[in-house]
This record gives C-alpha cells, structure tokens and sequence, in this order.
C-alpha cells in the first residue's frame, strides 16, 4: 500500500515510517520539521518538507494518491497550549480538518489518527477504558478530542474508515523534551550532563510509559484492523515520576537530587491506560517491559553523548 504518514519525521512519525517500509508499504512523510529532524528520517522514503496547513498540501494528494493516511503531524506540547491556545487549534484541529478533507476528495481508504491519554483529564487512581468520561484539563487535550469527533462525523458522513489510537506517555530513541512521554528523555539529558532534573508537584503523579517501537507497531496493525474503532494504546501500568527518577538514576549509576517546583498548569495526577481492546481488536500487547524500553533509551542518548 501507499501510506502517507504527516508528521512522518518526528519522534513516533520516525518509527512508524521505519516499521512501514519494513513491512513492504511505500511510503511518503509529510513534515514541516520544526520539531524534527532530516537525519531521523529512514532511506527508501518520499520526503515531503511541508506544514500541513499549507495549500500545496492537496497537490500531494492529487499527484501521490495514497491509499491510507496516518496522521501524527501535531502541536505536542501541554505547556504551548496554555500559553497559545489559538496555535494549538491551528495545528491540531484545523489542520486535521484540512486533510480529511483531501482524504475524502482523493478516496483514501482509511485515515489513523494520533490520539493522546490527555483527552481523559483527571481521573481516579485505576486503569481508564475507553469508555471513561471526556474531560480535558489543557488544550492540547481539547484539540486532540475535537479531532476525533470531527474524524467520527467526517467517517458518518462520507464513509470514510478511520482508526484513533490514544497514546500513553510514549518514550524512546530520538525523542525531544516535548510531548507527554518527554520526561524521560530530558531526565536522561540530564543526568548524562550531570544536571539535577526538576520535578514539578510531589512526584507521586503516575503515568503509564508506553515504548515508541510498540506505538509504531499499533499504527502498522490499524491498517487492517479495528475500523471505526477507538483504542487506548499503552501498558496498563503507572509508574510514579519518583519511581521512574530512580529507575533511570541505577541505570545510569549515578545519584542526583532532584530540583522541587510547583504543579504545572494542565498536568493531570494519574494516568494508566487498559489496553484490553487493543489488545482483542488490534492484536496489540506491548512487547517491551519499562526497564527495557529504558535500557534501550538510555544506551541511545549515551551513544549520543548528548
């Protein structure tokens, strides 16, 4: 198949697109680059350097045709949204209306969207179906959610199939400091700098940290999978911010004392996500534990010499 992925060049995008060409699909990024970057990018892939708002962007869907569009290109960062709640929307919900628009004028079969845990808000201290009430404490949240229900009214109107994968906190290789799983990578930053990472609150949050390689290969079952169906894609585990500093600290041998701040605006206190149905519909189960997805985090920003 032909597969456009938006936001192809960024930290998930990236290995999505690497899963996708090794499962055979030819494949197309569409990224503006202004959280990633070209050398993430895999080989034997159509690069398109592009912000999906951009009106050129029907012109890719005209000469390309693709045949399935996974969408990821996305304002990520909780804080941004706070602060400019009107970029958030440009990005996120208008430029999602944009491309389901060309979706439905280019007869793709089926669009996979990019979802977040955020849409939830704050919840009790248990593992949240998909079921659970809608009540966003950012706008990025809000975004995400009104995305979605513009897919769901989109597909009821014009029969076009769609797939919404909500993300836990997604970590791993290539990751920035943004987005809801970048934590782990700037307290890795950070102690391999001999730095103290900050904590904001208590540290007894709890979220569930769900590995980048799983993610991508959630993306890739959607393909054929759960149509017109919506799933938690995490490992139905919480790990404390606390707990999650001390893990990484023996991995990397050291003892750092954490800096203390305030509670952030829009952070939620718990976050776990049941993956029961992405497990049933999707045949998803996360293959890799939080020690090794940390493991493997770790010895790649080691590598780095960040």
């Amino acid at each position: 198949m032909k597969i456009l992925v938006t936001g192809g060049a960024g930290f998930i995008g990236s290995h999505v697109v690497e899963l996708l060409i090794q499962s055979g699909h030819e494949t197309i990024i569409v990224d503006n680059f202004n959280s990633s970057k070209k050398e993430d990018v895999p080989s034997k892939v159509h690069l398109i350097e592009m912000d999906i708002n951009a009106p050129q962007l029907e012109g890719i869907f005209a000469q390309e045709k693709p045949d399935i569009v996974i969408h990821m290109a996305a304002q990520v960062d909780v804080a941004i949204s706070i602060q400019n709640p009107e970029h958030d929307a440009e990005q996120n919900i208008l430029g999602t209306i944009r491309l389901i628009n060309y979706c439905k004028k280019y007869n793709v079969q089926k669009i996979i969207f990019s979802s977040s845990c955020a849409v939830y808000g704050e919840t009790a201290d248990c593992s949240i179906t998909e079921s659970f009430p809608i009540k966003p404490l950012s706008y990025y949240g809000l975004s995400k959610y009104t995305s979605e229900m513009y897919i769901q009214l989109f597909s009821s109107l014009n029969q076009i199939p769609f797939t919404i994968l909500r993300y836990a906190n997604v970590y791993g290789p290539k990751q920035t400091s943004k987005g809801e799983g970048g934590v782990i990578s700037t307290f890795f930053r950070k102690i391999l700098n001999n730095e103290a990472p900050i904590i904001y609150g208590d540290g007894e949050q709890t979220r569930d940290f769900v590995y980048v390689k799983d993610v991508a290969m959630a993306n890739v079952l959607a393909i054929s999978k759960g149509t017109n169906e919506i799933f938690n894609i995490g490992s139905n585990t919480k790990t404390s911010v606390n707990e999650l500093l001390k893990i990484m600290k023996s991995l990397a041998s050291v003892d750092i004392t954490p800096i203390s701040k305030p509670e952030r605006d829009g952070d939620i206190q718990h976050s776990q996500l049941d993956n029961t149905k992405a497990a049933t519909i999707l045949g998803w189960n996360p293959s890799y534990d939080l020690l090794n997805g940390l493991n493997d985090t770790f010895n790649y920003y080691k590598s780095k010499k960040i």
